[in-house]
């Protein structure tokens, strides 16, 4: 009997860890329309907190692209 107890707890956690992962807790994606004159980095220092860098990067990997090349009128999801 405790066996199955122990097994029904475990089953629980396992899938309240796999559905509570990424929840409603995230918030609605942010966009960025690119203008004329932006670069990434300046996009990321105005709506990114922490190490521009590390934003680039997120930047990057977040929208797929394979470089830092941006054009104006471009829409791109904020990490």
């Amino acid at each position: 009997m405790f066996a199955r107890i122990v097994v029904v707890l475990v089953v629980a956690v396992f899938l309240w860890a796999v559905f509570a992962r990424e929840g409603a807790a995230t918030g609605p994606e942010r966009y960025y329309v690119v203008r004329a004159g932006d670069t990434m980095w300046s996009i990321v220092e105005t709506s990114y907190a922490g190490d521009p860098r590390e934003g680039v990067w997120k930047l990057q990997r977040r929208n797929e692209l394979d470089g830092t090349t941006i054009v104006p009128g471009q829409r791109l999801v904020l990490p």
